[in-house]
């Protein structure tokens, strides 16, 4: 018979004897609104430091209530002398060692996987590194042994084994995370590229509970139906919230986790995507703080890769609310990457989506940050090369409004990528279906740059730009050019008689000023401005 141990170690609180008496072990199972979704492929776990590597996996269920302590069963003698005494924090602050699995038999592993599992429980304070150091690898060596028994796959678990991990890995992950470094100085001119990120203390034994979470849920051993019982929906929040920690070490983990609870327990992954969309609602109209959006959008760039088709309306709506609006916060850059794979998942599932995409990416176009708008061009090629004609034609006039101010600017770079634009085949391909439309709009910004853009190599990439237009069609060409030299006399003329309408007015000023001084003068001031105007 297999004995079920179970003994929390409160953290701050001296241990204590197992007692004889068989209390029922009380834990509330967290409850959320329900949820769905599609399925998404396989991403790539984070490479870990711990022993042996593993399978990727899932997580373990979150308890409502904080753990409490329970009773077990009498041990008999010769399994107590065999296992030895329990791990408990004696009077002396002191751990006592557990035994390793394999100097016990197999039909009493169970039991002492339990008792690992609530000595795990206890916390440390890694502020400190001269504190409880003999504890710290103590507790550390059992997580180890934890990974390589779930690794091994030795059993089958049952539910009140599930229990006892959800409390071990709820004790130690669902953590508050510290405020950022720069949120203690009070500065606002924290910039996430420059800075280095603050690093987690407590990583020598978080990252091996992150371990042993990835490799319970994807073993073999572990059954879907009975764990998404605790790893319910409160569960699935509280490790998003985790999504917003300053080390990428935990990010990573936490990133491989969430894809493939998502990918094990269907009936979370709509609750799951609501739950992502929510986060990125807050970052982009409140806050525009969040250390986990590059995460977020890869698991959502392989959820998307997977989604069936024809696209559900739900889909659509996510990527007109929630990604493309992902493109207004000032630090886009540091997660343009992930977000522009998944603009580029949804044209190639549905090219229909391509003119919705590209009118929310001129509604959120940069004005004032040259680096956001090299980063648009680079996403707009990606967009434009999944494009159709029907879909380019609806779009092309803004496109090329926008193109045009592009191709003027002083930034050479944005400049030079904006004219980088006609490498590509299939956009020239577009441009020459549409010419009589295209090039009017763009011709004014390409004899500009010819005439008087200050860099070279803009320069040399407008003739080419220029000379490709002539050969495309000389006729619609030479119209441009006419038409140009027209507005630019009309417009010289303008510039001519506005500066003549300026001298007379500084005249006028003058001997408006001059007579002001005149003792006697019959004509008022008025008048005499009026006059000189006239004339």
């Amino acid at each position: 018979m297999v004995f079920k141990l179970k003994r929390v170690i409160q953290r701050g609180t001296k241990g204590s004897k197992a007692d004889n008496s068989n209390d029922a072990a009380a834990s509330s199972a967290s409850t959320a609104p329900p949820g769905g979704s599609t399925s998404a492929p396989a991403m790539a776990a984070p490479q870990p430091t711990v022993t042996r590597a593993g399978t990727n996996v899932a997580a373990s269920r979150l308890l409502a209530a904080p753990a409490s302590r329970t009773s077990a069963p009498p041990i008999p003698p010769a399994l107590a002398a065999r296992l030895g005494p329990l791990q408990e924090k004696l009077p002396n602050g002191g751990f006592e060692s557990l035994p390793l699995f394999r100097d016990v038999p197999s039909s009493e592993r169970q039991n002492l996987f339990i008792r690992k599992l609530n000595l795990c429980c206890y916390i440390f304070d890694f502020t400190d590194p001269t504190k409880d150091v003999k504890e710290k690898e103590i507790k550390r060596q059992n997580l180890l042994e934890l990974v390589d028994y779930v690794t091994s796959g030795t059993g089958k678990f049952t539910e009140a084994v599930f229990e006892d991990i959800s409390k071990m890995v709820v004790a130690n992950l669902f953590r508050t995370l510290p405020p950022s470094s720069h949120e203690n100085t009070g500065s606002d001119s924290f910039d996430p590229e420059e800075e280095e990120p603050t690093m987690e203390p407590a990583w020598p034994h978080l990252q091996i509970v992150y371990e042993f979470l990835l490799r319970y849920v994807v073993s073999s051993e572990t059954d879907a139906k009975v764990a998404k019982r605790y790893i319910d929906q409160s569960f699935v929040l509280r490790l998003l919230d985790l999504f917003d920690s300053e080390d990428p070490r935990e990010r990573e983990y936490l990133k491989t986790i969430l894809h493939r609870i998502y990918g094990k327990f269907m009936v979370h992954r709509p609750f799951i995507r609501k739950a992502i969309n929510n986060i990125f609602y807050q970052f982009i109209f409140e806050t525009e703080k969040h250390n986990g959006v590059a995460e977020l959008l890869e698991i959502l760039g392989s959820i998307i890769n997977g989604f069936a088709l024809p696209l559900k309306e739900e889909h659509k709506l996510f990527l007109a609310r929630a990604l493309i609006p992902l493109h207004k916060p000032k630090c886009m850059s540091m997660y343009h990457q992930q977000l522009s794979y998944c603009i580029i998942q949804f044209v190639e599932k549905d090219f229909k989506l391509a003119d919705t995409v590209i009118r929310g990416l001129l509604k959120y176009w940069p004005v004032t940050n040259s680096q956001k708008e090299v980063l648009f061009l680079g996403e707009l090629e990606e967009v434009l090369e999944a494009t159709q004609a029907a879909e380019f034609q609806r779009c092309m006039v803004p496109l090329f409004q926008q193109f045009s101010r592009c191709l003027n600017s002083s930034h050479f770079q944005v400049a030079e990528r904006a004219l980088f634009l006609w490498n590509n085949d299939h956009f020239v391909s577009l441009v020459a279906q549409n010419r009589q439309v295209v090039l009017p709009l763009i011709f004014a910004a390409l004899e500009r740059n010819i005439h008087s853009h200050w860099n070279q190599a803009v320069h040399g990439l407008t003739l080419n730009v220029r000379k490709m237009f002539l050969e495309m069609d000389q006729e619609v060409f030479q119209e441009c050019q006419h038409k140009f030299q027209e507005d630019e006399a009309k417009s010289k003329g303008l510039d001519e008689k506005r500066e003549d309408t300026w001298k007379r007015l500084e005249a006028a000023g003058t001997i408006l000023y001059n007579n002001s001084h005149m003792k006697g003068s019959d004509v008022p001031p008025d008048r005499m401005l009026s006059i000189q105007t006239e004339s």
